[in-house]
């Protein structure tokens, strides 16, 4: 827990620096490019199919109704584009954390390693394709992760968990594999995941928790259609310093118990080898190697 609360916080002062700031905005001027670039294109179609479907369905004219008989029927308006922004919201997400993972991290990583542990060998145990292998597949198991809970967010509260939990689990997939990429071996990579697993993962769901809040500034931008424009950009900044936050505090975190881990086995390796671990062969006695003395002569017989 000690090695946990202090990386969060190296991490917390790291992010306020001038450098991270400036890294940010090269990440949100290109999702911001892709968000109104894809928005501009296909907003009017997918939310005139998701009308179409909405008036065709027999749930959503019944929920419909229900809202007319306590005079929320004015929802139904902004009921069309607040599904299509929930739908994309995971989209834009993950395309964050992994424009971050690739324009970021290192730049981050490399920059904790350079201020905190400069005599720290790079073994370079994950090349630049293992890298992007292993973000492809956990982006892929997290995407089907997010359609397979598509229907449980109807129920109100899973909405507020499934997603965060995905997006947390996939941020500690590829961020503490990029942290470790360049100074851990594969065998030190595994070994700090096995001894480090639940600290890892709990650094993920927070920053996933954490990454969640950006999401309400998506969605009101439906409801200040005039500032839309705006706050989509601002959610997607606020994205980016999360992810942001995230990659440092990986770097923080793995790679200081990278140096412990290094530590550790330096020591058992220099340590004298007690008594009782050496083989049986090797406890002799003082006396084992002595020469054999010659037997005393027998008197001759008469």
């Amino acid at each position: 827990m000690r090695l946990l609360f202090d990386s969060f916080w190296r991490a917390v002062a790291y992010g306020l620096k001038p450098k991270v700031m400036v890294l940010s905005f090269l990440p949100l001027l290109l999702m911001t490019a892709l968000a109104l670039g894809l928005g501009y294109l296909y907003w009017d179609g997918v939310l005139a199919s998701v009308r179409l479907w909405l008036e065709s369905s027999a749930l959503m004219t019944s929920i419909s109704g229900w809202l007319q008989s306590f005079g929320l029927g004015n929802l139904k308006i902004v009921l069309a584009p607040l599904i299509v922004i929930f739908a994309m919201t995971p989209v834009i997400v993950v395309c964050s954390l992994l424009v971050v993972a690739l324009m970021m991290t290192p730049a981050l990583t490399a920059m904790v390693a350079r201020n905190r542990f400069p005599s720290l060998e790079r073994k370079r145990g994950g090349s630049l394709l293992a890298s992007l292998w292993w973000s492809l597949v956990s982006t892929l198991l997290a995407l089907v992760a997010l359609i397979v809970s598509v229907p449980l967010w109807l129920i109100p509260p899973l909405i507020l968990i499934l997603p965060p939990l995905i997006w947390g689990w996939l941020t500690y997939r590829v961020m503490a594999f990029d942290a470790l990429a360049e100074h851990a071996s594969s065998e030190e990579r595994r070994e700090i995941f096995r001894r480090h697993r639940l600290s890892l993962l709990g650094i993920g769901l927070f920053c996933g928790y954490l990454g969640a809040a950006p999401s309400l500034i998506w969605a009101s931008g439906v409801l200040f259609v005039a500032a839309f424009v705006v706050l989509v950009p601002l959610a997607i900044w606020l994205y980016t310093m999360v992810f942001a936050l995230a990659s440092l505090w990986f770097a923080h975190f793995c790679l200081a118990a990278l140096q412990g881990l290094r530590t550790e086995r330096a020591q058992a390796a220099s340590a004298p080898t007690p008594p009782d671990a050496m083989p049986p062969d090797s406890l002799t006695l003082p006396f084992s190697h002595a020469p054999d003395r010659p037997e005393p002569a027998t008197p001759a017989q008469p």
